[in-house]
Order: structure tokens, then sequence, then C-alpha cells
């Protein structure tokens, strides 16, 4: 009689307690989804220009496109060019950097209306995205 109730605790002692995983795998997924960093893309497909000389920004926060037809775009929504800057300032923390996407097609006047805009808002940090490449 004393083997049967020996064999009827094994059989429940042998059951795989699944709490600690659990506990370790939502510990892990807290860990991601804090040290993630998330950038705002800019919505729209840009031809960048060439440069020799162009480094990549992986801090970028913030990307803007500036398209050939003169349209203004941040975080995939069209916007005002007049307005870019105060929506920008809205997406960034203190230390984050926007990168401008300017379409070979684009203007000049347009780049440089935009980077006014956004130093006027108080971004400092402001970089022209280009594609690497011997010139």
């Amino acid at each position: 009689m004393r083997r049967r109730r020996l064999q009827g605790d094994n059989s429940d002692a042998s059951e795989v307690n699944l709490t600690p995983m659990l506990d370790v795998v939502f510990i892990m997924l807290i860990f991601f989804i804090v040290t993630t960093s998330f950038i705002k893309e800019s919505g729209v497909e840009i031809q960048r220009p060439q440069s020799s000389a162009a480094t990549p920004r992986p801090d970028a926060q913030v990307m803007v496109a500036l398209t050939a037809e003169g349209a203004v775009w941040v975080d995939g929504q069209p916007v005002d060019a007049h307005r870019v800057g105060s929506e920008v300032a809205a997406l960034i923390n203190d230390q984050g950097s926007v990168v401008i996407q300017a379409d070979r097609e684009s203007t000049t006047g347009l780049l440089v209306e935009v980077m006014d805009r956004l130093r006027e808002a108080g971004v400092e940090d402001v970089a022209v995205a280009a594609t690497r490449g011997d010139a």
C-alpha cells in the first residue's frame, strides 16, 4: 500500500512548473521594449543624391522627407513647410537628431527653408541624407 502512495506522489512531482520561465520571458520582453530606440520614418520613397563623403547616422530619431514635388513628410504624414519645425520638435527628445531626406529633384530653397524652421523650433542636430557612392 505504501508503494502506491509514493507512485501517486511521483506523478504530481513530475509536472514542469512554467511560472519561472514565463517570468523570465516577460522580464526579457520589458527589457527589449525599454532599450529599443524608435525611429520616426518619413513615410515616402526618396531618391537620395550620391556623395563620396556620406557617413551613416545610426542615432537619427526623426526622418523628414522632401519630395521632388515640393511636399514635406514627417512620420508618414504630409506637413506644411511652415509647421515642420513644431511637428518635429514634438517628436524628438533632447538628445534626438533629425535627418532630412531630400529627393535628388527637390529644390534647395525648400531644403534651406525646412532647415531654418527646424533651427527656429530648437532642433540643433540636423543632417541631410545621401547615398554613399563615388561621385
